[in-house]
């Protein structure tokens, strides 16, 4: 299967108590997401992002429109063990400790023992918590209490992961280190898909992104060709004294200079995403 998931004119309006639109969460949304990438959703706040992640869980029901995950409608249970999911906030027992959470829910999700107990090593040495698998979770810090629920997600080994805001409130260390966990999931053939709200670090991960305002798709596409600035060039030299710069890469390497490389400059990922939401602001205000 080339493609894990399908989405074709997806809307999601919701309704008040006389069944009028109050808002249009998703509107005549379309996207694919190939096997084995990761990719990211981008958004203001209110623009859509959760919203998606939920319709592709079938924890709600589309307007109108079509998702296909892993070839089958979001509803059809068989692939529900296909999925992990992380919500936005972590929902743990504070009473149990980790090995007894990965346990619980290990069983919930019909693990037999011997592979359960195999997966909770696993999965605990991934998000680097075997010295505290004793400690009870009411005494994690945020950072661990979000790695315990990726450890949780990762538990049954699933094929898509959908990530809501897996990085969010965590210091540049540990944020580093759920970071290394999605790219390791790219590694083993793993689809994964995200939304955040801290973009340079979507930029390091994500293969491609999708950004949305107002429930609608106003960009997508590659990461590195969504942020190639077209039309210009840049030359990287090493070994060069001032009066060469502006020199062309012949006279580079008759100087004694090293070419190393020449491309299209590119823009920072919030430099993209920022003016990307002025426009359809500025679009809408006129």
């Amino acid at each position: 299967m080339d493609h894990v998931i399908e989405i074709k004119g997806l809307r999601k309006v919701y309704r008040d108590f006389w069944y009028r639109p109050k808002v249009i969460a998703i509107d005549r949304l379309d996207m694919e997401v190939k096997k084995g990438e990761i990719f990211g959703f981008l958004g203001p706040n209110g623009s859509g992002k959760t919203t998606a992640l939920k319709l592709m869980l079938g924890l709600i029901f589309p307007t109108s429109g079509k998702i296909r995950i892993l070839g089958k409608v979001p509803t059809d249970v068989r692939i529900k063990e296909q999925i992990g999911y992380m919500p936005e906030e972590s929902y743990l027992y504070g009473f149990l400790n980790a090995d007894e959470t990965l346990d619980f829910y290990g069983k919930l999700n019909g693990i037999p023992r011997a592979r359960r107990k195999e997966r909770i090593e696993k999965v605990l040495d991934i998000v680097g918590l075997k010295h505290a698998r004793k400690r009870r979770l009411s005494d994690y810090s945020k950072g661990m209490s979000r790695r315990i629920s990726l450890a949780q997600v990762l538990l049954k080994d699933p094929d898509l992961v959908l990530l809501d805001e897996p990085t969010i409130g965590l210091d540049p260390v540990v944020s580093r280190e759920v970071k290394d966990v999605i790219l390791g999931l790219k590694s083993e053939g793993k689809t994964v898909v995200l939304s955040s709200h801290l973009l340079s670090e979507v930029q390091t991960v994500c293969d491609k992104i999708a950004i949305l305002c107002e429930g609608k798709l106003i960009k997508e596409g590659n990461v590195d060709e969504l942020l190639t600035v077209n039309g210009e060039t840049e030359i990287v030299a090493s070994g060069l004294k001032q009066e060469d710069i502006s020199r062309i890469k012949d006279v580079i390497s008759s100087s004694g200079g090293k070419f190393i490389s020449s491309g299209h400059p590119k823009e920072t990922l919030e430099g993209l995403f920022i003016k990307s939401i002025k426009e359809k602001q500025e679009s809408k205000s006129n």
